[in-house]
């Protein structure tokens, strides 16, 4: 089988292919290689006798069941050839099954005769099961692969599949099943796109009834990977010979066209006199079959094909399958540090817990201090950036109080009056606004308010309102009024607090709990253990959120329903300066502005007050000091809420959601709660099994890529 002219340089590319195989590569990535396939009785197994020179059992029960990979190796240190054999197994088998059939072996055979080879192919039968006799109740064939390697000082690097001849029909010992399987046995190599396919059909029937050909067409339409070889052409009808010869030379410029062996029949087998390269070459010098190239004719041009072929194949798809190994390599090893250590007892389980909290603890002291550029989570999520988000809402919901808190504008509007002041804009320049911006999160739906539309204050509108007031709560005061109004003003006038509130509230409950799962999703790559440990703290996180929002109803209880109270000192000159407001209002009218003071007013002018009845006189005064009192409760109630419901119970007290998930927390947990939560399913242990066995054979072959 030598080839005269094959560079050093491709036999050490086919030797690392073969190598490759052996790792196992194979099974993770498409490899270059030879696939024989065809019905049955189409003549594959002689085309392998005259590539093999190994003589294929005839026995039907020990017919081809399994797929055969025959591997040719050159060994100068060998003088005579030695054959070796052993069982690939499928990936579908047990462990057990596994280790059973990677241990048979069979080594250092000088050669395989028919019986031979026919005792061996016995034992690989029960090694996987498969039936050898009639009524044995044993699978028919079987997805296991038997090797086969050839090894001597004149063979050349080849590799060559036969798979398992396809059928239409069942039989006494096939079923319909069998016949599937077998199809797609076959499907599964030809579809592999480094595959090259050798498909075989016998000269004597017609080509339009060999399934084999179409399959090969549906998965190669434009013939680029297939050689089609035919067989048998000693047995065409008279007659239909040169259409035989017609086919293989016109097709021959398409694709990889078509090679024409001639095998030694049964009657010459069994005379044993016969010699099969010699007759075949005899038969191409008889006509019409002398028409046809000798490059296209026989079992050596066969040879030269394949090695050629094989040869500019792997050449080819080298780089590629180096590529592919590294990067599948690379993947692979990413999927198992998901999946983590083994957590087969408490110990682990509780130190992969631990290795998981103290990680979360410290991305969120950074969080919380802004130290942003401690952790690449900061860059690639602004929702791990929880202090500037929560700050940011603390902003908004301030002047969301501001602009939208109060029922009724107040009626200052003087030029002295302060510019930046909320509660004396007009609400024709106020937009409506939506109390809540964050979307809702699932797990925690129940517990946020739904989001809402607050209207702008209402314009024109408070004095009219504040006499009503009054009215409907006069008693027999004089000058004066009943204290009790104002807190009947600060209910109405606050009405919207509790919607602008718990608004605020929600969002920061959903940015902690955003927070919660980006950095544990971060930290813990394992999605079950993730979900497992949000599972169990579930409750326990809802408990702190409801803290917050009880907190925020029990300060709005306290401004809204108890009674109307400061020592702030604010409260005063608040009142003063509405007072000093009015008294501007008043006499506006009188200024003088022609003079190098500005505008001045006469002392009389001073004294000279518009008329007002009792009533009105008590209503502006009490508009005032409503104003001057909601300004002050404002403060303290945005203060409150940021500090006491959402700093303390959300953010940075010792009982935060955040500090749940602590080692104090994991040291507390049963060996039943650690198992609960980071033990290992079994299919998560499988997986562990089929990773770490990926990874060892693309180790192995990385090593045979780089070498």
């Amino acid at each position: 089988m030598d080839l005269a002219g094959q560079s050093l340089a491709d036999s050490i590319l086919l030797q690392k292919i073969d190598k490759l195989f052996e790792c196992n590569v194979g099974e993770h990535v498409d490899l270059p290689q030879l696939v024989v396939v065809g019905d049955q009785s189409s003549g594959k197994s002689s085309v392998l006798e005259g590539l093999t020179k190994v003589n294929f059992p005839r026995d039907s029960g020990l017919c081809t069941r399994f797929a055969t990979k025959i591997t040719f190796r050159r060994d100068l240190t060998l003088t005579a050839r030695e054959i070796y054999a052993s069982i690939f197994p499928s990936p579908e088998v047990d462990e057990n099954e596994r280790q059973k059939l990677q241990a048979w072996k069979a080594a250092g055979l000088q050669s395989l005769s028919s019986n031979e080879f026919s005792q061996m192919m016995r034992e690989v039968h029960e090694q996987m099961g498969i039936s050898t006799e009639d009524g044995d109740n044993k699978p028919t064939f079987s997805k296991n692969v038997l090797q086969l390697e050839i090894r001597g000082p004149d063979e050349s690097h080849l590799s060559v599949i036969d798979v398992p001849g396809i059928f239409q029909n069942t039989t006494d010992r096939t079923t319909k099943e069998d016949i599937a399987l077998v199809k797609n046995m076959a499907l599964e190599y030809m579809k592999k796109t480094r595959s090259i396919i050798l498909a075989v059909v016998p000269a004597n029937v017609d080509l339009a009834t060999q399934a084999i050909i179409e399959m090969a067409h549906d998965e190669d339409p434009e013939e680029l990977r297939t050689m089609k070889i035919m067989t048998k052409p000693d047995l065409v009808d008279k007659g239909a010979e040169q259409k035989v010869v017609h086919l293989i030379n016109n097709e021959n410029t398409q694709g990889l066209g078509w090679v024409l062996v001639r095998n030694l029949s049964q009657k010459e087998l069994n005379d044993g006199d016969a010699h099969r390269d010699q007759a075949e070459k005899m038969f191409h010098q008889t006509s019409p079959w002398n028409q046809i190239p000798s490059e296209s004719f026989g079992i050596k041009a066969l040879q030269i094909k394949l090695q050629e072929l094989l040869t500019a194949t792997v050449r080819r798809q080298f780089p590629k399958v180096r590529d592919e190994v590294a990067k599948l390599l690379k993947e692979t090893k990413d999927a198992m540090e998901i999946l983590g250590d083994r957590r087969d007892t408490p110990e682990k389980q509780r130190g992969v817990l631990l290795e998981i909290v103290a990680a979360f603890q410290e991305i969120t002291s950074n969080a919380i201090a802004t130290n942003y550029g401690a952790h690449e989570i900061f860059e690639s999520n602004r929702l791990a950036r929880l202090a500037t988000v929560i700050s940011t809402r603390n902003n908004e919901f301030s002047g969301d109080i501001g602009l939208h808190g109060h029922s009724y504008a107040f009626g200052s509007k003087s030029k002295g009056a302060s510019t930046n002041d909320a509660t004396n804009i007009s609400s024709s320049d106020i937009p409506n606004r939506y109390v809540k911006e964050s979307l809702d999160v699932d797990d925690i739906k129940e517990i946020l308010v739904e989001r809402e539309d607050v209207q702008a204050p209402e314009k024109h509108q408070i004095f009219e309102w504040v006499s009503k007031a009054y009215e409907d709560a006069r008693g027999f005061e004089i000058g004066t009024f009943n204290h009790t109004i104002l807190s009947t003003l600060m209910k109405q006038q606050t009405v919207k607090w509790p919607t602008l509130a718990r608004g605020y509230v929600s969002d920061i409950i959903c940015y902690v709990h955003n927070f919660i799962q980006t950095v544990l999703g971060q930290v813990c790559k394992n999605r079950q253990i993730y979900s497992r440990i949000l599972s169990v703290l579930r409750e326990d996180l809802i408990r702190q959120y409801c803290r917050a929002i009880s907190m925020v109803d029990f300060l709005l209880t306290i401004e809204r329903k108890g009674t109307p109270l400061t020592l702030n000192h604010y409260m005063n000159d608040n009142l003063e300066k509405c007072r000093q407001r009015r008294l501007r209002d008043n006499i506006a009218s009188k200024t003088i502005d022609n003079c190098s003071h500005g505008e001045v007013v006469r002392v009389d002018d001073l004294f000279t007050h518009n008329h007002m009845s009792n009533d009105k006189h008590t209503t502006h005064d009490i508009h005032d000091i409503l104003e001057a009192y909601y300004k002050v409760a404002r403060k303290r109630f945005v203060d409150n809420v940021c500090m006491q419901a959402v700093d303390h119970h959300l953010v940075t007290g010792p009982e935060t959601p955040m500090r749940l998930l602590s080692p104090k927390w994991v040291n507390k947990l049963s060996n039943e709660e650690l198992e609960a939560i980071a033990g290992e399913e079994m299919g998560s242990k499988r997986k562990r099994r089929q990773l770490k066995k990926r990874i060892q054979d693309l180790e192995a072959g990385k090593k045979v890529l780089l070498a």
